[in-house]
Formats: C-alpha cells, structure tokens, sequence
C-alpha cells in the first residue's frame, strides 16, 4: 500500500469486544478505517456500522456472509473476533474466497487462537496457504503500562540481574454472551477464556526486549468452580443464558505455574491466576514482575479517577468500567479502556505492520504457542501433577470442561467415586 493509503478494516463479528474496544480504536489510528462487517445477527453488525459511521471512522457495508466480506474490494484487512467454535470455519471461509481471487493484505485473529491445539494448528496451516501478513490480537502485551514497567525494571536488571518471576491476575463476574458458559463452544471455561492472556503477558514480561528464547519446560495447574455451581448461580444462568452448570460446569477459578528456561540455562516463572467469580467493581488485572532488587506491579482498577453515588440514586449508573457491578458507592473510572487495555497501540501497530506488508510483532505462531500453554494447564489439572511439555502428547487433547467431563467437586480433586 502507498503511504497515503488507509487500511480498509472488515469484521468478522459484531459483539463485545469489536463493538466496545476494536470499532472504538479507529479514532485513534490515522490510516485505517471501518469498510465492512460481517455479524450472524444483522442488527447487531448495523449498529456497530452506525457507530463508526457516527464517528467519522469509515461507512462500513454490512455483509451477509464470511465469504462475501473477504472479496469486498474496499476491504483490506479482516479483524476476526467471532466466537472460539465458528474459529476454524471463518478462516476456511475466508481462505476460500482469497484462493478464488478475493484480495486482502492482512488477517488479525483475536484471542484465543482456537479452542485447542488441533484447531489452533489448522487456523496456522489454512493461513499458511496464502500470501497474506496475519496478527494474533492480544491486547494486554500492548498496554501501556505493560510497556513501561518492562522497560524500567529490565533497565535495572543490568545491575542485579534478570526478572525471574512474572505474576498476571485477570479476574471479573463472568462473560456477557451464552457461548462462554458452554465447555463445549467455547473450548473450556474461565482458563481457554482468560489465562490465554495471562501467559502471553508474563512471558512478554519475561523476555528481553533483545528478543532472546524463553523455552516453556513445565506446567502445573489447578482448577476450580467455586461460585457458579451454587443453586442461586446455577439458576441465575440456566435463566439467563440457558446454561445448565449443575451437569456441565466449567471452571470459574484456574491457577497455573508455567516454568522456563532461558537461553542461559536459568530457570524463570509465569504465574496465572483467572477467575469468573470476582465479585467487585469491574475487571481488574493485575500484573507484577519481581526481580533481585526490584519489582513492579499494575492494577487497573487503580486509575487515579472515582466517582461515587449514594444509596439515594434510584437509578443505575451508566456504563463506568467494563464488568462493573455495582450502580451505588464509590466506584474506579478508566477514562479510556481502549487505551489502558492495550487495543488502541494494539491495533495501531497492527495496521502499520500490515501496510508495510508485514506480520505483527504478535503473529498466529504466538497464538499457537498460547493454545499449547493452555492445553498443558488444562491436562497438569486432569492429571493432578506437573507436565513435562517435552513428554507430553497434546495435539488431540481436548480439555475436560470441553469434553463435558469435568467434576469440580471433591471428588473430582480426589479421584475419589
């Protein structure tokens, strides 16, 4: 593309995160522009067009299927953010239209890649086939004050030495679709959800801006569905997403130790922990990384900003940080969530490596990397021990939430009948 060129962004879905966060960076990204979207629910896409058209952001088309938004010529880049089990089926979609002639200059997948191996592996393998730039959309790497604090402390590492501990915490009151309550589509709970992000980020943060190998060695993994099976929970989603947890649970609650090797021999640690059952005043991450002499920590629910409302407001509050629960007190504003979460310097930087015909600094081959993490945290926890990656077999492994078969009781932490 020429320099004066903009990126004509397509969208494959319309919900949450592209209404919210992705359709929202536009303003902030000079070269780039909403030309189409695709949504199963058309009024959904309409409204998310209208909105970009509001803002001067593009006059994006509503399209009727995968495959026609992809040969859209004013289309340049498809953002792919429909849910974890149409995955594979879009990429196949949109590969077949490009073999047939349909040009794009980039595809970005949000997280997670897939939900397992197997399909992390075919999404690679169908993009592979096409000469076409590709990015795995994990937000939290881009953050702000992820950037910062991962230059000050490996500044310092200089006098004491390397971080050898990354802690990363993403915690909330559970998704707001159906799909992420079911096992099955949504490839497990509240791990295949969150934990993806969590270590991408401490690995980021445990790596050398110089770009040195960080070789994953071991896993271990707990997990645990502590809120949303209790009876007033479990009717709570049976009601309002049709959900029946009481014989399908999926984790609420996922801990996860991830062991590396540097290129030095050193042993460094990413520690996970990912809940649905946070009861607070929003999504709140947490991140921290700890080396000999030094530490840093983040929490985005320490922005600087509050707003209070007493018990004689009837009404609720509007919207005041994602996932927030409560419409009275004293509750933390993020003035810009698309900046603060990363997705304004995500996709920023996302465009500018496609219209330089590029991948991004974070590509599909790291999306893979995340679904393997994953994969293992999932069997460390069915299996009750640490897994070896170098002795492990995850290629066909589907997790327990996943396959319908997990137990959260304590039974199930037993192996007891």
């Amino acid at each position: 593309m020429s320099s004066t060129d903009s990126l004509g962004i397509g969208f494959v879905g319309a919900g949450f995160i592209t209404e919210t966060f992705h359709a929202e960076t536009l303003r902030g990204i000079r070269h780039a522009h909403g030309a189409g979207i695709y949504n199963p629910t058309t009024s959904t896409a309409e409204r998310v067009a209208d909105s970009i058209r509001e803002t001067e952001c593009g006059d994006p088309a509503v399209h009727e299927s995968v495959g026609e938004l992809t040969r859209d010529p004013d289309v340049d880049a498809l953002w792919i953010t429909s849910p974890n089990f149409t995955r594979v089926d879009v990429v196949e979609s949109v590969v077949e239209a490009i073999e047939d002639g349909a040009e794009l200059t980039g595809i970005a997948i949000e997280k997670p890649l897939a939900r397992n191996l197997a399909e992390a592996r075919r999404v690679v393998e169908l993009i592979e086939r096409i000469d076409v730039a590709h990015a795995y959309l994990e937000n939290q790497v881009y953050m702000p004050g992820v950037a910062k604090l991962k230059d000050l402390l490996w500044d310092g590492a200089a006098a004491t030495g390397r971080p050898y501990l990354a802690r990363s915490a993403e915690e909330h009151a559970g998704p707001h679709s159906a799909w992420f309550w079911d096992g099955e589509k949504q490839g497990g709970g509240v791990l295949s959800d969150m934990m993806c992000h969590s270590h991408k980020v401490n690995k980021h943060l445990l790596e050398s801006a110089s770009g040195e190998a960080l070789t994953p060695v071991a896993v271990s993994c707990d997990l645990s569905t502590l809120k949303w099976t209790r009876d007033e929970y479990a009717d709570e989603l049976a009601e309002n997403f049709d959900v029946d947890y009481r014989s399908e649970p999926s984790e609420d609650y996922a801990h996860a130790t991830v062991f590396y090797e540097t290129e030095d021999g050193e042993i460094v640690v990413g520690e996970a922990t990912n809940s649905w059952c946070y009861v607070g005043t929003g999504l709140r991450i947490t991140i921290e990384l700890l080396g000999p002499e030094y530490s840093g920590t983040i929490n985005t629910l320490e922005s600087g900003t509050d707003v209070f409302f007493s018990s004689d407001v009837e009404d609720e509050t509007g919207y005041v940080v994602e996932k927030q629960q409560a419409g009275q007190g004293e509750m933390p504003v993020i003035p810009d969530e698309a900046n603060a979460y990363g997705y304004l310097q995500q996709n920023r930087h996302v465009v500018d490596a496609f219209r330089d015909g590029e991948n991004a600094r974070e590509d599909l081959y790291d999306g893979l990397e995340v679904v393997e993490l994953c994969m293992a945290s999932y069997k460390a926890a069915e299996e009750g021990a640490r897994i070896v990656l170098d002795d492990v077999d995850l290629e066909d492994y589907v997790p327990e939430p996943a396959r319908g078969e997990f137990d959260p009781s304590a039974a199930g932490l037993t192996g007891d009948d």
